[in-house]
Parts: C-alpha cells; structure tokens; sequence
C-alpha cells in the first residue's frame, strides 16, 4: 500500500517516554503515561508492567465500555473492563485493527529478562499502515522479522538499546519512517534522537510530546 510518510504520521502522535496515540477510524494508545487529555481510546495496548509503561490511573480515563485493552500477563491483572492477555507470537484482530505480539526483552541487561513476558507489537491499523511498537527492547534477532510501515524504536539506552542500536534496528527494519522514543524523560537526549536520525539509513522523524 503506497501512502506518503506525510499521510501516515499525521496519525502517529508521541505522547513522551514511551506513548502512543494512533488516530484514524480507530483510536489507539500504547503504553499512556502521566496524559493530560482524556480522549477515549478504541484500544489500549501495554508492552509490560513497569509503572511508566503499564499505567492503570491513566488508562482508567482513556477507557470506555467498548475500549479494549491488550497487556501482557504480568500486567492484565491491574485492569478493569474488556482485557485480553497476550504473549509473544499471539495475532489478534479488535474493531478492524490486527495485533500482532512480539517478544521485548534485554540481552545484556537485567530489566527486561526475556521470561519476564513483555512485548512490542506490531499494528495494523483500519487504514492498512502497519506500525512497529519495539517495547522496551534490546537489539534481538527477532527484529529481523519484523515488517512495518512505521517504526517505534527505543532509543534511550541503560534500559533498553541506544542510538548506535536502534540505528540498526532501523536499518534492517526498513520501514517508511522511524521515529525515535524513550528518550527525554528518564533517560536519553535529545541528542540521542539526533545521532539516531544521523545513523539511519531509513527516513526519521523525531516528534514532539503530545501530552
């Protein structure tokens, strides 16, 4: 499907660390944390249960009755409401959005153990734009499966792969655009997402918070 990357990140809105809102038909979040607008969400997708990344105060304001959440089990049991458990290799399809669940994890650091269950997620949106949301992940073999339109990738090192990393990321990916993220709070610079965009051989949008 042949869509500009101006068309396609008109729908794609950074909202700090590690969140998401995808609009379109569907609205949808990933990971929300510390928002300052209310705005219901079709679905809501977290990655795993570290408190910046699984936030049930906020995802209390995003949520309706018809909102479906999707977590990991390590997190599911902290919400109410329509909630589906995933794991890594796990596709699903929610109001004509396909989810596919992928593994997050760490090779070299001890914050996100691979048996620890979280996930990245790749996103098909109603429109057809396929989005890769990494997780809190490290440089895996596993991204070399990965297809997408749209790459959502961690930037900040410590707790995840750094710029050099999710440079390389990118490249294998190959998607459309990449835009950089879990940088600008906890951990990562803003020359973090700088030297990213130096080191892709793809297209990079570094976004401002939408918060």
């Amino acid at each position: 499907m042949s869509m500009s990357i101006s068309s396609i990140l008109k729908d794609v809105h950074w909202l700090g660390h590690a969140g998401f809102m995808i609009t379109g038909r569907r609205v949808i979040y990933i990971d929300p944390y510390q928002l300052g607008f209310p705005d219901v969400g079709d679905i809501i997708l977290i990655t795993h249960d570290h408190p910046h990344h699984c936030s049930p105060a906020d995802v209390k304001w995003l949520r309706k009755g018809a909102t479906v959440i999707v977590a990991p089990e390590a997190c599911a049991a902290k919400f109410k409401g329509d909630v589906r458990t995933v794991k890594p290799g796990d596709i699903l399809t929610i109001k004509e959005v396909t989810i596919e669940v992928v593994p997050a994890y760490n090779l070299d650091k001890q914050f996100h153990p691979k048996e620890a269950g979280g996930v990245g997620y790749i996103v098909t949106t109603a429109e057809g734009i396929r989005v890769y949301h990494a997780g809190d992940t490290d440089l895996i073999p596993e991204l070399d499966q990965v297809e997408a339109d749209v790459a959502l990738l961690p930037i900040g090192g410590e707790y995840t792969m750094d710029a050099v990393e999710a440079a390389q990321a990118a490249n294998k990916i190959k998607p459309k655009v990449a835009i950089p993220m879990h940088w600008g709070t906890t951990v990562g610079s803003r020359q973090d997402a700088e030297k990213f965009r130096d080191l892709c051989e793809v297209e990079v949008k570094i976004l401002k918070p939408e918060r």
